[in-house]
């Protein structure tokens, strides 16, 4: 899952307004922003077998500090618990931990049976990447309703709020579809390569400082028509 750990980012703009996309970015992609740190450290194993499955060459061998469900519901009470400390916005803290659980929920469709649930040998997945058809119709649906969900959200105030959204969705979309090209040459390429991921929490973050959510709008709005 890729594209649609950021539908949800942008969907949970709704229930979370006062939290920053850039933060709730930051969230739902945790897993996969700390997974290529462990692999470049040694502590978590990856390899890439081309034809392992249509629509994925990676065999996950061991990866239960990034991607167990047990260690996605600690890093969940630990980044909810560290947003409430830092912005007393609870709304926002069960939405943050929330997106980082939200992250092994989603891959457990994708995935073969690699997926841990602590440090022992239960894992799960359903192996929906043996079907191309079938994960470009997940991946986009869900990217495309958390679109949609985010425009119905918050308006742009200037041309970066629009524009600059529009380009993030599109280079987003393209580096999707271009992933899906070749294998990497090898794994620690992937994991120098899947770093690239926290470049779009700054991005997420800058434009959505350009965009209003729409109940502060309503906020606005409502005294101005009061005095009427």
């Amino acid at each position: 899952m890729f594209l649609g750990h950021f539908g949800l980012a942008l969907a949970a703009k709704r229930a979370a307004p006062s939290t920053s996309l850039g933060a709730l970015t930051f969230a739902a992609q945790f897993l996969d922003e700390l997974w290529p740190i462990l692999l470049l450290i040694g502590l978590e194993q990856v390899k890439i077998v081309p034809g392992l499955m249509a629509a994925s060459p990676l065999d996950f061998t061991y990866y239960p500090i990034s991607h167990s469900l047990l260690m996605a519901v600690t890093w969940g009470i630990l980044i909810g618990g560290l947003y409430f400390a830092l912005r007393r916005y609870p709304q926002g803290a069960w939405v943050m931990g929330a997106l980082v659980v939200s992250h092994w929920l989603l891959d457990v469709p994708m995935h073969r049976p690699d997926l841990p649930l602590g440090g022992g040998d239960a894992k799960v997945g359903w192996g929906l990447w043996n079907s191309v058809s079938a994960t470009y119709v997940i991946e986009f649906g869900i990217f495309a309703i958390g679109i949609a969900i985010y425009l119905r959200a918050t308006r742009a105030m200037d041309r970066v709020g629009s524009w600059g959204l529009w380009a993030y969705i599109a280079v987003l979309a393209v580096l999707y579809i271009a992933s899906n090209a070749s294998p990497p040459p090898n794994e620690r390429v992937l994991a120098w390569s899947a770093l690239g991921i926290w470049l779009f929490v700054p991005w997420a973050y800058w434009v959505d400082g350009h965009r209003m959510p729409v109940a502060v709008i309503d906020v606005i709005r409502k005294p101005k028509q009061s005095r009427k």
